[in-house]
C-alpha cells in the first residue's frame, strides 16, 4: 500500500482523495496553529506557490496532540489558515499522528528515517515527510526544519516529476 491508497477526509469534509497526488511529489506536515512553528505556514505556502506548476503540493494535517496546539474546528483552523497566513495548498481533517490511534497515513509513514536516523513517533508539530510520484517516502525532516532551507528545497527538487 502507498500514501496515495489511504482514506482520509478534507479539512471541509468529504474525502481528500490522496489518489489525485499519483505521479506528483507531496510534502506531508503535521501542522498546528498555535505552536512556535507556526510561522512555518509561510514557508509552506511559498514552496507551494513556487513548485504547484511542477508537479508539487503541500498536504497539511491538523494534530492537537502536541499540547494542544490545534484545539479549533475545522472551520476554525480553515480559517486560520487563510486569513493568517494566505493558505492555499490543501489540509486533511485533524487526526491523530501518534499512539493507539495514529491515522493509517502515518502508519504508513513514520517507520522512514530522517537524516539524523530518528524513526517512530513524531516528534512534534510541523515535521515533514516527502512522498515521491510512485508514492514511496523519498525524505523525512525534522520540525524544526525550515520549509525553504536549502536541505528541503533540493530534496523538493530532486523529486519533482520530470
Amino acid at each position: 500500500m502507498s500514501v496515495f491508497d489511504v482514506e482520509i477526509e478534507a479539512l471541509r469534509g468529504g474525502p481528500a482523495d490522496l489518489g489525485q497526488y499519483r505521479g506528483k511529489a507531496v510534502l506531508i506536515v503535521n501542522v498546528a496553529s498555535k505552536c512556535g512553528l507556526t510561522p512555518q505556514y509561510s514557508g509552506l505556502e511559498k514552496l507551494q506557490e513556487t513548485y504547484a506548476g511542477r508537479g508539487f503540493t503541500v498536504l497539511g494535517v491538523p494534530c492537537n496532540q502536541f499540547m494542544g496546539q490545534e484545539p479549533g474546528s475545522s472551520e476554525e483552523i480553515a480559517e486560520f489558515c487563510s486569513t493568517t497566513y494566505g493558505v492555499t495548498f490543501p489540509m486533511t481533517e485533524k487526526v491523530e499522528v501518534n499512539g493507539e490511534g495514529r491515522h493509517p497515513l502515518y502508519r504508513e509513514l513514520v517507520d522512514v528515517p530522517d537524516a539524523e536516523g530518528h524513526t517512530g513517533d513524531i516528534r512534534w508539530n510541523f515535521e515533514k515527510f516527502l512522498i515521491a510520484p510512485d508514492g514511496a517516502v523519498a525524505a523525512r525532516f525534522a520540525p524544526q526544519a525550515e520549509p525553504e532551507s536549502a536541505e528541503v528545497v533540493a530534496a523538493i527538487e530532486k523529486t519533482l516529476p520530470a
